[in-house]
């Protein structure tokens, strides 16, 4: 799983990896860093996020633009990139429909896909020690901590947005943590989400403000994230490892297929309690996970084991997808 820029992209497969990435995305809940670190481009998804920074201007003097598009892996970024806005546009729909309709079978689907991850990303430490299983706890105890916390309200000054985007978009590229959960709990999700709608239908210059510094607020979150996991894994990779194992863990309180609601936002934005939710749409905030056997309607075991059994599946063969063909230096 070690980062490569020396090597050629096979286009089609890099473009499916990205386009489950995409796809991951829509679910809340799950991170598209979860799909990247399965199927083994998330070392390599980082060194290409860092490398974005000051020094491309001295590799642009020196060689040019093809000197910079070798520097940012531009080849792995734009196929990683195409598929992945595919996935996107393909799960607002699919995804979106399959949430209202099925939902247990597509959350026994994710939950079986996150428990062959975590005993993918185990396997990647070999012999363990106290510090591996330690830092495995840890990791554990802080996503399922995450997961279970109640929104707080949010802070619309511009600093506060700026911290918003920061920290979401590392959440995003994280495996085991969704972005736009994390922006929920810091009480944001309704404000930037209307933000982004009003300026498509006024042109406010207010919500532009806001969307400018929030994006700057993710680009600065992403180089500096970027930058600390690529260091921590080439550091104390083994204990980085732990650690992420766990936080794959921990957040599988999030997907638990036989839940009800307990705390939602509704339309206005306004929060509200209880396991009834109102009518119309509504953003589930807070859940409370039930034996098979509690839940208040058909609990479809059988369907749900087995898109469980379909996604521990879908693992094994994500991690053996081709990523690299033969080797060959990006600079020649």
């Amino acid at each position: 799983m070690s980062a490569n820029k020396n090597t050629k992209v096979v286009p089609v497969p890099l473009m499916l990896k990205g386009f489950t990435m995409g796809m991951a995305e829509i679910v809340p809940g799950v991170s598209g860093g979860t799909i990247a670190f399965i199927t083994g481009i998330f070392e390599r998804f980082m060194a290409a996020i860092k490398s974005f920074g000051p020094g491309l201007f001295g590799d642009f003097r020196s060689g040019g633009v093809k000197k910079v598009w070798a520097s940012i892996d531009g080849n792995f970024l734009v196929l990683l990139f195409s598929g992945m806005a595919i996935g996107l546009v393909v799960g607002a729909f699919g995804i979106s429909y399959l949430l209202e309709h099925h939902p247990l079978p597509l959350w026994g689907f994710f939950f079986g896909l996150i428990i062959a991850s975590c005993l993918f990303v185990l396997r990647q430490i070999g012999a363990k020690t106290w510090e591996h299983y330690l830092s495995f706890i840890i990791g554990a105890v802080a996503a399922y901590i995450i997961t279970a916390l109640s929104p707080t309200e949010g802070n619309f000054a511009l600093w506060y947005v700026f911290i918003s985007g920061s920290i979401a978009i590392s959440a995003m590229l994280l495996p085991g943590i969704s972005g736009s959960f994390i922006l929920m709990l810091m009480g944001m999700y309704r404000f930037i989400l209307d933000s982004f709608k009003t300026f498509l239908s006024t042109r406010s210059f207010d919500q532009l403000l806001v969307i400018i510094v929030f994006g700057l607020g993710c680009i600065a979150g992403a180089m500096t994230f970027s930058r600390l996991i690529t260091w921590t894994l080439t550091k104390y990779r083994k204990i980085t490892l732990s650690v992420l194992a766990g936080f794959l863990l921990g957040s599988l309180n999030k997907i638990w297929p036989w839940r009800i609601p307990s705390l939602w936002m509704n339309e206005e934005g306004e929060i509200m309690s209880g396991t009834t939710p109102d009518e119309g749409k509504v953003k589930i905030l807070q859940e409370i996970n039930l034996l098979p056997m509690d839940y208040p309607s058909d609990p479809q075991i059988f369907i749900v084991i087995t898109t469980m059994l379909v996604g521990l599946l879908l693992v094994f063969w994500l991690e053996r997808m081709p990523l690299a063909a033969s080797k060959e230096n990006t600079n020649s």
